[in-house]
This record gives structure tokens, C-alpha cells and sequence, in this order.
């Protein structure tokens, strides 16, 4: 009992422990209840909040997206600001650039200005699918037609001075005046080609009409002064010696070279007391022409030549500034990568220094070796269209020169000469003038292989006593006569080798050697009269020194090979001579005792 009491006890007891402190339960649990709810609401808010948080990221990201969409945009304005630019102030035109066609005179402001003008309608053909360029079209049409009308005249004003005297120096208008003004013609060749086309001709006839002038005037001063010394024929059998026989003149030889004496002038031929040889006026017609027609062609191939202008392609040039919004704001096309600047045309000035004695090849800028056939079809054509007439007139006086037949050394002479100029024009390139050249050279060989012929049958119809030619009326010889007719044959053999500077020349030496065939037979002819065999032996050796004499004289010339090769043919000649005189002697002796 006593332990159910005490249960019983401390039950009681702690009844009373709770139910005094039941009201401090309750407040701690409302605490606990109130907590709960605190909780359960900050976990709401906490949700709400994350909701909120993602909410605000996204729209970070998105201000962030559009952020670079406008940095985009801006860095596509930025690119197309310049193309832009450049594609405003292409289209329009500048006032000052009006005022400059309609207002003024042509003078140096218009090279630069037809330039810029030529390039605005380039590219206002190639951007014709922009409004403001089909705006402006008819406005630059209008400053086309003024400013290839303004060049026409111009152009033709500046041959007025060549149409109304001939005294005009052509070179100087045409270097210091046509040059500087070409890419005026340029902008006419490709803008205004049926002007062009009146320019160019209005330029030959005027050309035409002033070479054929001065050169009909200078070729009949040459043909007076060549009336004054005509050149006759001499076989190499004429003349009897008396008169000191020929000699070797160096002066004349010299006229085979470029370098040289200086041409004969028209005037000259008023003084009728001047006189040149055939070779000297053949010379200065021959370089007179050289210098004209060459300097021709460079001014024609360098002035008249067609040239192509290559204009910005603007299509593809500013494709970005006709492409649509989304074009624009792609960063991944560059504008850059497919920009071609527009090109500028500059005119070529020609430069043709002369020498003081004009013989300096011209420095051309644009040389005509340099063109194709294609390119210098058209200006070979415009080139024989001015010279033609003087080509005539140095024929016709070549002609002349071959009528009657010079002597063998003038003549070849003559050919020499021809030959370096042939060499000069083909420095100065100008193919027509060479070919024209070429034909004279052939016109001249087959006169000189003619009278080396007539030389060699004079020869053999003298030995063989029965001579009917022309230039002798004498049948027989005398010593005389033969030495004068191996003085002529030394002075044309060295002539020959001064005039030659290949050590094998056929057309020259194979007469040569004819001739030495002929000249031996004719000795040989001349002494077999001779009964003594002592003296005949002597007069052929007196014979053979008079070529060996002939022949040694001067240093340059017997180092020459062909002069070596003839001074031992005699000399083996003289010595089997003098080789005879001193056997028959011994045998004379030996036959006396």
C-alpha cells in the first residue's frame, strides 16, 4: 500500500507540477505554433524571391543580348560611314567642277578636272541603279557634250600654226604642247570617240600636208646641189696615169657612219658655189629623214594610243550599302573585303631630248616595242598616212642617186650608210621607217654587184686585147695605164676594207678576189710582149710593188685580215718574180762561161 500510496503521491505532485505550468505549455506552444507559421511563410517568401531572381536573370541576359545587337548595329553604321561617304561624293558633282567646263577656256586646270569628270561618269554608269544617280546622268551627259565640244576646237586651234607655215617646229609643238595635254585626248578617245576620231584625222592631214611640204622643199635643194657634182662613171681601166691617178679619200668614206659631219641645210643650196659629194646628200637626206619620221612615230604611239579606263566596280564595291537591315547588322560581312577603289587615268608624257647632232634615241615613255601587233596596227596605219609622201620623195631621189651609176666606193659607201641608219631606227623602234630602209638597201646591192661586174669584164676584155668598152676607146696598155689601174684597185681594196667591219663579207670579197684574178691575168697579158724574160720577170715585180706599196700603207688597214690575205698574195707574187730574175741571171752566167 505504502508503494501505491507513493505512486499515487508523486502522480498527484506532478498533476500539480503540469497544471501549474500549463499555461506556460500553452504560451510555448502557440510560440511553437507561431514558428511554424514564420517558417512556412519565409519559406513562401524564399520561393518567391527564387521565382523573382530567375525572373531577373532572364531579363539581365536579354538587356545583355540587346545590348550586343546595338553594338552590332553600331559597328555596321561605323562600316558603311565611309562607302557611304564615298558614294555621295562620287555621284555628286562639284560646283567648282561645272563652273571649270561651262565657264572656261581649256587650258592646264582642265587636266585634272576632265579627269575627275570622266571618272564621275564611269562610276554614274555602274551605279545607274541608284536614284541620285539617274538624277544626275542628264547633268553630266550635258558636261560631256560641252567639255568634247570645248576639246574639239581646242584641238583643232592648236594645228592652225602647222597649217599656215611650214618653219613651225613640229617637235616642239608636239612634245611641250600635245603631250601635255593627252589626257585630254584620252578623255575623248573613250567619252567622245567620233571627236576623237575627227582630232586624229584633222592631225594627219595637217602632218601630212607639213612633212610632204618641208621634205619637197629639201629634196629639191639636195637635187641642186647633186647637179653640181655629178658623179661619173670610172671603169677601173680608165685614165692613163698622167694625172697623179686616184687616191684614197677619207673624208669621203667618213660619210658611211652616223657620227659624223653635220647635214646640209636647205639653204645652202642658194650659194651656188656649194658643193657635196653624192655620198654626203644621200647621208643628210637619209638622217634628215630619220629624225623626222622616227620622232613621228614616238609622238603617234605615245599620243594615240588607245587606252582602256578601269572604273570602280561599284556594284560590288558598295553591295553592302544596297543589302537589306539584315545585311547591315551582320558582323561577319565585311565591307572592307570587297572594296575597290576607283582608279584615276593620268596622261603619259612623252620625253624626246635631242642631242646636238640629233641622233640620240628619244626616251619615250610608252616605247612601241612594248604593244602588240593588235596595238600598233593603228598607228603604223596613222604614221604611213602622214609619211607616205615623203617615203616617195627619198625614193624617187634614190632613184636619182642610181642614175647614172656612182663609182664602187661611193656606192658602197652609200649602202654602209644605209645600213647604220637601219641600225639607229631599230634602236628608236619604228618599224615602218625600217622596212622602208630595208627596200632601199636591196634597191642599192644590186647596183653595186653591177658595177663590180662591169669592173671585172673591163679587166678580162683588156688582158685579152679586144676591149670595146665604154669608158676606154684604147686597146692596148702601157705601164703606165697599169700601174694607174693597180693604184685603183689598192684604193678601192682598202676603200672596201675600211667600209667593212665583218672579216667575211661575200658580196664584197668574192669581187674582190674577181678582181684579183683579173689585175693578175692583165700583168701577166701586159709583160708577155716581152722577149727578155729578165726584163719581164722585172717589170712584173716593179708591178707587184706598186700594189704592195699601195697595200701596206697604214697600220688599221693591214691588220685587217682580208688586207694580210692580199699583201701575201703579192708578195708571193713579187717574190717568184724576183725568184725568175735570179735564176735566168745565174743561168746566163753559167751559160756565158
Amino acid at each position: 500500500m505504502t508503494q501505491d500510496t507513493r505512486s499515487a503521491s508523486e502522480v498527484g505532485q506532478r498533476s500539480l507540477f503540469y497544471h501549474g505550468q500549463a499555461k506556460d505549455f500553452v504560451d510555448l506552444h502557440e510560440q511553437v505554433e507561431t514558428s511554424v507559421n514564420l517558417l512556412d511563410s519565409l519559406e513562401s517568401f524564399l520561393s518567391t524571391f527564387q521565382k523573382d531572381l530567375s525572373s531577373v536573370s532572364g531579363q539581365i541576359s536579354e538587356l545583355q543580348e540587346r545590348s550586343k545587337d546595338i553594338d552590332n548595329r553600331l559597328k555596321s553604321r561605323r562600316r558603311i560611314e565611309k562607302p557611304l561617304s564615298s558614294l555621295l561624293s562620287d555621284l555628286a558633282i562639284p560646283p567648282s567642277l561645272a563652273v571649270t567646263i561651262l565657264d572656261t577656256d581649256v587650258g592646264e586646270p582642265w587636266i585634272a578636272t576632265i579627269t575627275d569628270l570622266e571618272r564621275r561618269l564611269d562610276i554614274l554608269k555602274v551605279r545607274s541603279r541608284v536614284k541620285a544617280a539617274r538624277d544626275l546622268g542628264d547633268v553630266a551627259e550635258g558636261l560631256r557634250i560641252v567639255a568634247a565640244t570645248k576639246l574639239r576646237t581646242f584641238f583643232l586651234a592648236l594645228l592652225q600654226p602647222i597649217r599656215t607655215s611650214v618653219t613651225t617646229n613640229m617637235q616642239v609643238m608636239q612634245t611641250s604642247i600635245f603631250v601635255k595635254y593627252r589626257a585630254l585626248y584620252v578623255f575623248l578617245q573613250r567619252q567622245a570617240p567620233n571627236v576623237a576620231s575627227e582630232v586624229q584625222k584633222a592631225y594627219t592631214s595637217t602632218a601630212r600636208t607639213y612633212y610632204e611640204t618641208g621634205f619637197r622643199r629639201y629634196v629639191r635643194s639636195l637635187g641642186w646641189i647633186k647637179t653640181r657634182t655629178p658623179e661619173k662613171p670610172e671603169s677601173i681601166i680608165s685614165g692613163n696615169g698622167d694625172n697623179g691617178g686616184p687616191y684614197l679619200d677619207q673624208d669621203r668614206l667618213a660619210y658611211a657612219k652616223m657620227d659624223g659631219p653635220s647635214v646640209i641645210l636647205a639653204y645652202m643650196a642658194d650659194d651656188k658655189t656649194h658643193e657635196e659629194p653624192i655620198e654626203a646628200i644621200l647621208r643628210s637626206l637619209f638622217l634628215v629623214l630619220m629624225d623626222n619620221a622616227t620622232a613621228e612615230y614616238a609622238f603617234i604611239a605615245a599620243f594615240f594610243r588607245s587606252e582602256s579606263f578601269a572604273p570602280p566596280s561599284a556594284m560590288e564595291t558598295n553591295s553592302a550599302i544596297f543589302s537589306p537591315t539584315a545585311t547591315l547588322l551582320s558582323p561577319d560581312i565585311g565591307f572592307d573585303d570587297r572594296r575597290s577603289n576607283a582608279g584615276s587615268e593620268i596622261g603619259t608624257h612623252v620625253s624626246r631630248p635631242f642631242s646636238g647632232n640629233g641622233h640620240e634615241p628619244r626616251d619615250v615613255t610608252a616605247r612601241p616595242g612594248f604593244m602588240d601587233k593588235t596595238e600598233r596596227a593603228p598607228l603604223d596605219a596613222i604614221w604611213k598616212q602622214i609619211l607616205d609622201p615623203v617615203l616617195e620623195y627619198c625614193k624617187t631621189f634614190v632613184t636619182t642617186v642610181l642614175e647614172p651609176m656612182p663609182p664602187a666606193v661611193p656606192l658602197l659607201t652609200m649602202i654602209r650608210l644605209t645600213e647604220a641608219v637601219i641600225t639607229e631606227v631599230q634602236k628608236r623602234d619604228c618599224p615602218p621607217l625600217e622596212n622602208f630602209l630595208f627596200t632601199m638597201r636591196l634597191q642599192l646591192w644590186p647596183a653595186f654587184q653591177k658595177i663590180m661586174s662591169e669592173h671585172c669584164d673591163s679587166l678580162k676584155k683588156l688582158a685579152e686585147g679586144r676591149i670595146t668598152s665604154y669608158f676606154s676607146r684604147a686597146t692596148s696598155t702601157t705601164d703606165a695605164s697599169v700601174a694607174n689601174i693597180c693604184n685603183r684597185y689598192v684604193v678601192m681594196f682598202n676603200s672596201f676594207v675600211i667600209l667593212t667591219d665583218q672579216e667575211e663579207e661575200t658580196m664584197i670579197f668574192s669581187n674582190l678576189l674577181r678582181l684579183q684574178q683579173e689585175l693578175t691575168k692583165l700583168i701577166a697579158c701586159h709583160t708577155e710582149n716581152i722577149n727578155d724574160d729578165v726584163a719581164k720577170a722585172t717589170k712584173q715585180s716593179a708591178m707587184y710593188e706598186v700594189l704592195l706599196q699601195g697595200l701596206n700603207k697604214g697600220t688599221h688597214l693591214s691588220t685587217h685580215p682580208k688586207s694580210q690575205k692580199e699583201i701575201a698574195y703579192w708578195a708571193e707574187k713579187e717574190e717568184e718574180a724576183r725568184r725568175r730574175i735570179v735564176s735566168i741571171a745565174q743561168s746566163r752566167r753559167i751559160g756565158k762561161r
